[in-house]
């Protein structure tokens, strides 16, 4: 099925540390299947792919129908390319991972992006190197072609403003780093896969309550300590921000535990000598990713199928904290550090993305 992008009005009520406000044209919205678009989009993505191998494997023309049927998104319609980052690293792959909460109270309509991740996969495809842009970051957005953007904002105004291409365009704009493929997942494909998996382990370093859970009554009670959580559990503790004094940064370091915690439970919990668990997990997954045009998964996982979760690399964009620009609450973006982070990026130097980082 292709993907088509809709519209639908624009959200009119927002809360501090929100987005810029939605302009007055009608808004893309997300696919008619499945109703938005949701976070931790990374997480489907890379388990699609990392254990594709396994699939083509045991059967490649089972996992190729499957392939084909995956949902597709044009990315890159109308992004013009005398305006796009030239290629350095020949054979490097930059991947745009996005994902929005619509349960999040600040997200009414569901065309926000509150997930924003850069996937970087090295030439020798030996690694990968994920770095979180946080969601508020102050950067320039272009403008689209129906007028919008065209002005400093938060980085996930420019979903807002001119879907999944805007996006391409501010994030190449902003890390100077040539997006090859950009990947998306929904909310209820997330819970699919973790549930898919027998739950995933995860170690809560400080107890804290979710008052935006999944549960009937909106709350959660995370202890302190190693535990294993169903879908909706990881996904309650993926997508909490407001419990934290840190906020959005608290946030980002949990979707990278849950990631990572996705991983490792495919690779050592049985999923992969399972015929039954490897078919319910990898139609999980496809059914859950929403990919551009041009990706093939089947190769990509061929690619990377030797790839452990112990060669991911999780990063998060330098920033100087937070400010205010106006009336809105924003991230600061450490503009010298990041430049060394993402043209590190660009040569493809895998040593000095994590040295810039830090």
């Amino acid at each position: 099925m292709q993907y088509r992008q809709e519209y639908v009005e624009p959200q009119t009520q927002f809360i501090e540390a929100q987005s810029p406000p939605e302009p007055t044209e009608e808004q893309p919205r997300s696919r008619r299947r499945r109703p938005r678009w949701q976070k931790v989009a990374l997480i489907s993505f890379l388990v699609v792919a990392l254990l594709g191998g396994v699939g083509l494997i045991a059967g490649g023309l089972y996992f190729r129908s499957i392939n084909s049927g995956i949902e597709r998104v044009d990315a890159f319609d109308g992004v013009p390319e005398e305006s796009r980052p030239q290629v350095v690293a020949d054979g490097a792959m930059n991947i745009m991972i996005l994902g929005s909460d619509s349960r999040d109270p600040e997200n009414s309509s569901g065309s926000r992006t509150d997930t924003i991740i850069l996937a970087h996969l090295p030439k020798d495809r030996q690694s990968a190197q994920l770095i979180s842009i946080p969601r508020d970051s102050w950067v320039s957005v272009p403008e689209s072609p129906q007028g919008r953007g065209g002005r400093d904002a938060k980085i996930n105004a420019a979903f807002a403003w001119g879907g999944v291409p805007l996006m391409v365009q501010t994030l190449e704009k902003f890390t100077g780093v040539r997006i090859d493929h950009v990947a998306m997942v929904d909310f209820a494909g997330f819970k699919e896969i973790v549930d898919a998996l027998g739950g995933i382990d995860i170690t809560v370093d400080k107890g804290f309550t979710s008052k935006h859970s999944l549960n009937p009554d909106g709350r959660r009670e995370f202890v302190a300590g190693r535990q294993t959580m169903d879908g909706p559990t990881a996904l309650d503790y993926a997508r909490e921000r407001y419990a934290f004094a840190e906020g959005d940064f608290t946030r980002i370091k949990h979707q990278q535990q849950v990631i990572k915690a996705i991983l490792d439970k495919a690779v050592s919990g049985g999923t992969l000598a399972s015929p039954t668990k490897l078919n319910s997990f990898i139609r999980a997954t496809a059914d859950a990713v929403a990919v551009d045009q041009s990706m093939s998964l089947v190769d990509l996982a061929m690619q990377l199928r030797h790839m452990q979760s112990g060669q991911l690399g999780f990063f998060t964009c330098p920033t100087t904290g937070t400010g205010r620009m106006g009336s809105e609450s924003v991230v600061l973006v450490d503009k010298p550090k990041a430049e060394r982070v993402f043209d590190a990026v660009r040569r493809d130097s895998v040593g000095e993305i994590a040295s810039a980082v830090k």
